[in-house]
């Protein structure tokens, strides 16, 4: 395979595959293996020389604005109350709400654990799906809470009849619901119209989390941003993050949209860390309106692509609405695919128990995704194509 660097494969596979199957040996693994990413300890060369299609990343990087942005923040490093670019009134201006329902957080992680800090503590739990994003569930286990985690619909959406029901049902130990829409790992969306029967049909205080990381990249005209029931005065917290369609993962920094007294509680367990770079490129990224839709036509048509060539052989693919997608394996568990891929120079998903014979492959370039094709179908072999999905 052509790599991109020069590397010791064997050191660097090895390291990355003892790190995998460390997950079945500790507690909490399915967590871990659900919500988080491991960090890389090894030099550039090998890192770079990998093709990246694991943590949901936008490969193509920060456009020239974004980057020209923090560039010229740098001048900024050395200070305390630096201009930080009106970056919450910018949020706010952008959603048409007002500053006091702007909470910015490293990252829209930061913001999702600030919830649970909030609104959990012992003898709460909060209601959600699985497999979903696990952070949420894990603080609630830091914080000595407890959840309540709903299986998907046997067509990967999430049950949003079940969620009314049982929240209903245990409405008093209920600290908040959560939801990832578009859902990780799954890619599907709960529809606008689903949102609002939600909220209709459990507590009028209850707060509702609605993690919109991979909102950007929907095009379903059935979906709909939550951030209106905020302006109704609804008990909802939106996070939104910059890793993702603005390329800043690393820079970490995403923000909440919520009801301005849940700000004020929130904010109380804020860390108020974000950086001045990422400040200034979340601004600049906010306003290249143009840097952001061409990201997205590339993306979202790669995903299409190359989910249509996984279905002509013969492996059917769960519908996405994200920079990502889920294809079945068959009878193949998905931990050994995983470890298969990283001897070819890729890296792709994790296991999300229920689903391991499902992979989760992070939508790269063209390139990138022409190399994870060609290493697909030297792993499997061609079947009879799939006539649906999912």
């Amino acid at each position: 395979m052509d790599v991109r660097s020069p590397f010791s494969r064997r050191k660097f596979v090895g390291g990355v595959a003892a790190a995998v199957g460390a997950l079945s040996l500790r507690p909490g693994a399915e967590l871990l293996a659900q919500g988080q990413t491991a960090q890389f300890t090894g030099g550039e060369a090998e890192y770079d020389a990998f093709i990246k299609l694991a943590s949901n990343e936008n490969n193509y990087g920060p456009p020239p604005s974004v980057m020209k942005a923090m560039q010229d923040a740098f001048k900024y490093a050395n200070r305390y109350g630096y201009p930080d670019g009106n970056i919450v009134q910018v949020i706010a201006d952008h959603h048409g709400v007002k500053r006091e329902n702007v909470l910015l957080t490293a990252g829209s992680g930061e913001g999702l654990d600030v919830v649970a800090t909030t609104y959990l503590g012992p003898g709460k739990k909060v209601l959600g799906v699985s497999p979903s994003y696990a952070s949420v569930f894990q603080q609630a286990s830091n914080v000595k809470a407890d959840s309540i985690q709903i299986p998907l619909t046997k067509d990967y959406r999430q049950n949003i009849s079940a969620m009314i029901e049982t929240t209903n049902r245990h409405a008093r130990e209920i600290g908040f619901v959560y939801m990832c829409n578009p859902n990780n790992p799954t890619g599907a969306v709960v529809t606008a119209k689903e949102i609002k029967d939600l909220l209709d049909n459990i507590p009028k205080d209850m707060p509702v989390l609605i993690d919109e990381a991979y909102h950007h990249f929907v095009n379903d005209p059935a979906y709909g941003t939550a951030i209106p029931h905020v302006l109704e005065g609804r008990p909802v917290i939106v996070a939104r993050t910059f890793s993702k369609i603005a390329a800043l993962a690393a820079m970490r920094i995403g923000y909440s949209i919520a009801p301005a007294d849940m700000v004020r509680e929130m904010n109380v367990y804020a860390s108020n860390s974000v950086n001045v770079l990422a400040k200034w490129g979340a601004v600049a990224s906010l306003k290249d309106k143009a840097a952001e839709a061409d990201v997205k036509a590339k993306i979202v048509d790669m995903r299409d692509k190359t989910t249509k060539v996984l279905e002509s052989y013969g492996y059917p693919v769960i519908p996405s609405q994200a920079n990502f997608f889920m294809v079945s394996l068959g009878d193949r568990q998905v931990q050994g695919v995983i470890a298969e891929f990283l001897k070819m120079g890729i890296l792709v998903g994790r296991p999300f128990p229920p689903l391991l014979n499902h992979l989760r492959v992070s939508v790269g370039t063209a390139e990138d995704m022409e190399k994870f094709m060609t290493a697909f179908k030297k792993i499997f072999p061609q079947k009879a194509a799939t006539a649906t999905r999912g």
